[in-house]
């Protein structure tokens, strides 16, 4: 019988939701901000890039490290150093006079925001232990992070039509004081007793293996395949290698590889990833549909997506709740179902009079997705031992950075090159890009262009739909004796022994 969390736990929780709310603010501001802070400092273009992918960058890097160092030295306690690194990054950030020194601070951010992560999730993971309760935490958290990116654009025009452009990180300074005055007092400490230490050269090749790929394919989605963006991503994937063959041969890995060892783990890793893959593609290609083809603005845009998110908000919340009533794996499974549809729905959408099927699509999709996140990260952390739910949680939300790198690089590149197979030759710069098309002002060209963007889309949501597919049947089979809504709470929870966690 696993102890119900009390008053403190939920108190707690809040703090860590505010957490996960500031990150995704966070990321959504910059991009509203990024015309300002670039005339202020006289950005060039190549640094605006750095300006804006140095953070992800850094934080996917990290992300593997941070979680295990957390185990280590206690996820507590890395939370409330990165707490206190964010937030004097984010005043670095906001005063910055040149764009080399914002270009450093953002990297700074980087790699506080990859302290703060994995401690937040498995901190979750200790102070909820009963499965329902955890599950439930983990939603709020989730939904947290989208009200962010939904928020995320209203909250920086606000901030942008009365202040300067470094308001925008000095937002976050006040959510990183209320973590480090309550963080000791509402947040229990926690770390794995038998750690060993923190094996330096496994550091290095993580971020060896981890950097190269993230860039890779970041240069893949810009400006398609080269000699640098294929090789950068090789090169990481043969230090991964290395990486890997290191980790089984020491007694204590920065990643311990036998969490893959557990089915429900893998599998639900496995599916989050794809998801990720999917739905960062599938939104690549709606985003650019909603401003090239049906003509609206970036604000009409945006208030378009709002159902997306408020739909995803709502299934994050509900998830839980149903997987206790159906079972993990049917919930799971019929979220996918469920975005399979929404992503059919897109198979279908024409070129003129197509904005409510996008939409209907999205919010289909957006629903559908959410549920297998609000349920799949609990079966992560459920399925990962007590003392190593640092690891897990930087495994699951690196898998989450490498789904949208993979999806905008792999699934961006399938439908830039349906959209050129459709256009005839001669265009010149039109056939670059439905942007470049609509940029001639030649309504003839403008209009093949759009057609065949259309196709483009068509084309990427029927792969994402039969991967969700896939994947719903994957999840239903592999995952069918999980969270059982009449099995025990003793067998639904993790089989290894839980540790005792650290005294305060």
């Amino acid at each position: 019988m696993n102890p119900q969390a009390g008053r403190r736990e939920w108190i707690g929780l809040g703090v860590l939701a505010s957490v996960a709310l500031l990150l995704s603010l966070d990321v959504s501001i910059l991009y509203l901000a990024l015309p300002n802070l670039t005339a202020d400092l006289g950005a060039t273009a190549s640094q605006q890039l750095w300006i804006l992918d140095i953070y992800s960058f850094l934080l996917a890097g990290f992300l593997v490290t941070m979680g295990t160092l957390g185990d280590r030295i206690g996820r507590r306690r890395l939370l409330l150093i990165g707490a206190a690194s964010f937030g004097v990054a984010s005043v670095l950030a906001a005063f910055s006079v040149n764009a080399e020194m914002l270009i450093a601070t953002r990297a700074l951010l980087g790699v506080a925001g990859a302290t703060l992560m994995p401690s937040s999730m498995a901190l979750l993971r200790n102070m909820f232990r009963d499965p329902k309760q955890m599950g439930t935490a983990i939603g709020i958290w989730f939904s947290c992070f989208m009200v962010g990116m939904a928020v995320g654009p209203l909250v920086g025009g606000v901030l942008l039509e009365h202040f300067w452009w470094g308001s925008a990180f000095l937002l976050g300074v006040p959510f990183m004081v209320l973590l480090l005055v309550t963080g000791r007092s509402l947040l229990p400490e926690y770390r794995d007793p038998a750690a060993g230490r923190l094996d330096l050269a496994s550091v290095a090749l993580s971020l060896a293996a981890i950097l190269p790929v993230v860039y890779g394919l970041k240069d893949l989605a810009r400006g398609g395949p080269g000699v640098v963006s294929v090789g950068a991503t090789v090169l990481g994937l043969v230090v991964g290698a290395v990486f890997v063959r290191r980790q089984r041969r020491l007694t204590s890995p920065l990643l311990d590889l036998r969490l893959f060892g557990n089915r429900a783990f893998a599998v639900t890793l496995v599916m989050l990833l794809l998801g990720g893959v999917v739905m960062a593609g599938t939104s690549l290609m709606s985003t650019t549909y909603l401003q090239t083809v049906a003509g609206l603005s970036p604000l009409q845009a945006g208030l378009w997506l709002v159902p997306q998110n408020l739909a995803m908000i709502v299934a994050l919340t509900a998830a839980p709740r149903l997987a206790g009533r159906f079972g993990t794996a049917y919930v799971m499974g019929a979220g996918l179902l469920i975005g399979a549809a929404g992503l059919l729905l897109h198979t279908q959408v024409p070129s003129v009079g197509g904005l409510w099927l996008v939409v209907t699509g999205l919010v289909l999709a957006s629903a559908g997705i959410a549920m297998p996140m609000g349920v799949g990260n609990g079966v992560i952390m459920t399925a990962a031992p007590a003392e190593k739910a640092g690891s897990a949680a930087a495994l699951s939300e690196t898998s989450g950075e490498f789904g949208i790198a993979v999806g905008v690089a792999l699934l961006g590149s399938l439908g830039t090159a349906v959209y050129r197979s459709q256009l005839p030759a001669g265009l010149g710069s039109a056939r670059e890009s439905v942007t470049a098309a609509v940029a001639t002002g030649r309504a003839d060209v403008i209009e093949l262009a759009r057609t065949a963007f259309t196709g483009g889309l068509n084309v990427v949501a029927l792969v994402g739909a039969g991967t969700f597919l896939v994947l719903a049947v994957l999840t239903m089979t592999a995952l069918r004796h999980h969270g059982r809504p009449s099995a025990s709470r003793e067998e639904n929870v993790v089989t290894s022994r839980e540790k005792t966690p650290a005294t305060v």
